[in-house]
């Protein structure tokens, strides 16, 4: 399992993440640092561009690839006016599988509280699961706890027992897909401080706590897959990916009007509706044609009868996903569609067809961001932001668990040298942060 290393530089009093998204039709990277003064994540550059690499999320030209990524992070780079070093990479892809398991472990001195170093040695014995050699753990995510019996634990520390078990939703990927992101990564000058799967990151950005607490699935249709979170008391309890996404909408309007990928695209992006109900009024728009022949004619209602089908096939096989996973019926707050994909117009309201629930549009809002944070407020970037949301929870908790294990002695004390120091101020800010939100 990866380990967040230091992705953080000092720069002018902030904490610098960078978030790396390397989507199927795009590469955006992110760069971001907590402004105190507002307690905001600042976004300080963005970068994006366009990507031919890879396919239902997972990379099948290198080249390609990596001049995508080098393109985005040129752009981020410039206008942060910061070195990227190190980033906060998702993973998607219809090779991710997750399942749940159990892990048991013995405490050894009952008079103690059980603390988060125990936690760690429960997490360390489920990654000793047996897995096929080409499948590669990416995410450990303890569910609930279980302590001498007594289950429905959610926070074990500070309790007293003998014996703890957990509940562990276990993410795996494909061993060589994570391989070809790192060797992009890298060909790029660039370190790979931590891979995260990308509907987890996707929750951080979009979904808030009193969702998460009363149920809720998260679904994001990107270009090459549609990935699903579900959570349930502030837990994730499922995740899946999809291989059907936005690019099999564009497929079928280049298959039955006759006309070029790129061409496809846009008439999507312009002219495109997932439901035809929610067109205001009909209208005929041309199409250049292919190959010096006449522009083609077409209507806003024959381009729905396209899109519309393909929409509804979506949202059907994730529909089957969610009641697979045994939560179709517990999610009160319903569901959060995001991802490029989810801003077709009509979207909304189809998808409250096919799955019977409430249906909202997730989009990063700027009330928690500073900076370009209108330039953020589109599901399109809900991944990088929430890579970079990930990236600081998680340091906030290595932070709270590393003062958590014990009192350090007179000699440990004088051995401490002034970079862990400075390292102990920035979790500490990066903690209050998170507190003060």
């Amino acid at each position: 399992m990866q380990t967040l290393n230091d992705t953080y530089t000092e720069l002018d009093g902030g904490d610098i993440v960078v978030g790396l998204d390397i989507g199927t039709s795009k590469v955006c990277c992110l760069v971001a640092s907590i402004d105190d003064a507002r307690k905001k994540v600042n976004v300080l550059g963005i970068g994006e561009a366009p990507n031919e690499g890879l396919r239902r999320g997972v990379v099948v030209n290198i080249d390609k690839t990596v001049r995508s990524i080098q393109q985005a992070v040129e752009q981020a780079s410039s206008q942060s006016g910061i070195a990227i070093r190190e980033v906060v990479v998702g993973i998607a892809g219809d090779h991710i599988d997750s399942f749940r398991n159990r892990s048991i472990i013995t405490i050894p001195d009952t008079s103690r509280e059980i603390s988060s170093t125990d936690v760690d040695r429960l997490i360390e014995e489920a990654q000793k699961i047996l897995l096929p050699s080409d499948r590669k753990i990416i995410h450990i995510i303890p569910q609930d706890y279980i302590i001498d019996g007594q289950d429905g634990v959610i926070d074990p520390i500070g309790m007293s027992g003998v014996r703890m078990e957990a509940n562990i939703h276990i993410v795996t990927a494909l061993a060589t897909a994570v391989q070809n992101i790192y060797r992009c990564v890298e060909r790029c000058g660039l370190k790979v401080a931590d891979v995260v799967l990308e509907p987890l990151a996707n929750s951080y950005a979009v979904l808030d706590n009193d969702e998460k607490e009363v149920g809720v699935a998260l679904i994001d249709i990107g270009g090459g897959t549609t990935d699903i979170a579900v959570f349930q008391h502030n837990i994730i309890r499922h995740t899946s990916v999809i291989g059907i996404a936005g690019h099999e909408v564009t497929e079928d309007i280049c298959s039955v009007l006759g006309i070029l990928k790129e061409s496809a695209e846009k008439v999507k992006r312009e002219f495109g509706y997932a439901m035809q109900t929610g067109m205001m009024r009909d209208e005929v728009f041309m199409i250049p044609g292919v190959g010096g022949r006449k522009p083609i004619e077409v209507s806003k209602s024959l381009l729905c009868q396209i899109i519309q089908p393909r929409m509804e096939e979506i949202f059907e096989f994730a529909y089957s996903e969610l009641k697979r996973s045994g939560y179709a019926d517990r999610l009160s707050a319903g569901i959060v569609l995001t991802g490029g994909s989810s801003l077709l117009r009509g979207s909304e309201e189809l998808a409250q067809i096919v799955f019977g629930m409430p249906v909202k549009i997730g989009i990063p809002t700027g009330d928690t961001y500073g900076g370009l944070a209108q330039e953020i407020e589109n599901p399109k970037y809900a991944t990088a932001i929430g890579l970079v949301l990930y990236g600081l929870e998680h340091r906030k908790r290595k932070f709270e668990n590393s003062t958590d294990v014990k009192t350090p002695s007179v000699t440990e004390e004088k051995e401490s040298t002034e970079s862990e120091n400075r390292k102990s101020s920035i979790f500490k800010k990066i903690k209050n942060f998170f507190e003060e939100l």
